[in-house]
């Protein structure tokens, strides 16, 4: 342990240091009491959106399994949860911070993303929150957890966003992109509610922890999300083309992009192509940058997912990547993914 020594000068300037000194630590509690009131304000606002879920399995069993947390996006009853949460289920309840207890059907679930989606049944008015644009999310920013870890209904920890864009594997065995990862504490049951920056919105969705870490913990973007209910919503399930690559979301260096003759600050990078997958038999490559698909610029990985839709399964599909410094144009024909 190092040890430090404080060193009294005494002349006749030691009143005004120490009254110098004392203001400084004045300061303190008023920037603990700013963090402490954003922080409450955001809690009031969407603690009362936030719920428990508890899927109806069918079996005693599996009952700790259907057990987690979610929001309400929408005052007639839509309400955000983990695929692993309901897999499985035709059903759930879900109960409010106020004590109700409401039925809900599960419209359908995403495992892939780790996504589900339900509708509280006879509900109107319900208390919501709003999902907000994770691309606009910084390293360093306030994160805020909501939900019932180990039972313990509307428990709120707080954090930052430690990184961006990390890739995680879901329960399907498919790779989810576009995670954030967080040191707001979450625990079993966590799983579904709600990661919230301080202007009150819902920057992700809780979806794991890394078991034996110090609060390594991870939420599925808020984009991400968005784009997952919209298809539930329209289609009742997910379809998306399938390229066969994991990708995260990287800067441009400058002196790069010029060289490259780009001028977007930030792409996708292909951090792993699948063996025989439709991107490697076009020629794509682990390391290759993609910019753009077909006149769609990709900035990122929830550029890539939205404009891999269904309409390009089957279709043959021009993405421009660099490669090695040099600019290339790929035709890859996605598949559906299952």
């Amino acid at each position: 342990m190092t040890h430090f020594s404080t060193v009294h000068v005494q002349d006749e300037h030691a009143s005004d240091t120490n009254t110098s000194a004392n203001t400084g630590n004045a300061g303190d509690p008023g920037l603990l009491d700013a963090y402490s009131e954003a922080v409450t304000q955001v809690v009031d606002a969407v603690g009362p959106a936030v719920v428990r879920v508890q899927a109806e399995t069918g079996s005693s069993r599996d009952s700790q399994r259907g057990l987690g947390s979610g929001a309400i996006l929408s005052p007639d009853g839509l309400v955000v949860t983990n695929s692993h949460v309901v897999q499985g289920a035709q059903g759930a309840t879900i109960g409010l911070a106020d004590g109700r207890r409401i039925a809900a059907q599960v419209l359908g679930d995403d495992p892939h993303t780790d996504i589900a989606l339900l509708r509280a049944a006879d509900s109107n008015n319900l208390p919501f929150a709003t999902l907000g644009d994770s691309k606009s999310l910084r390293r360093g920013q306030i994160a805020i957890a909501i939900g019932n870890p180990l039972g313990f209904e509307s428990t709120v920890t707080a954090g930052i966003v430690s990184a961006l864009g990390r890739s995680l594997r879901s329960q399907s065995g498919r790779l989810i992109d576009d995670v954030i990862q967080t040191d707001a504490a979450l625990n079993p049951g966590n799983s579904g509610g709600p990661l919230v920056d301080t202007t009150g919105r819902i920057i992700g969705i809780n979806t794991a922890v890394i078991m034996g870490a110090q609060n390594i913990c991870f939420a599925v973007a808020s984009n991400t999300a968005r784009l997952v209910i919209s298809e539930i919503v329209r289609h009742g399930r997910v379809r998306r083309a399938f390229i066969g690559v994991a990708v995260q979301t990287v800067p441009v260096p400058k002196r790069w992009g010029h060289l490259a003759g780009i001028r977007q600050s930030h792409a996708v990078l292909a951090a792993g192509v699948e063996q025989n997958g439709p991107a490697a038999e076009a020629g794509l490559r682990e390391g290759d940058v993609i910019i753009a698909v077909g006149d769609s610029l990709v900035t990122g990985v929830d550029d890539l997912l939205r404009v891999m839709n269904a309409d390009r399964i089957n279709r043959l599909t021009p993405i421009h990547v660099v490669s090695q410094g040099q600019r290339k144009l790929l035709e890859i024909t996605p598949t559906e993914r299952d």
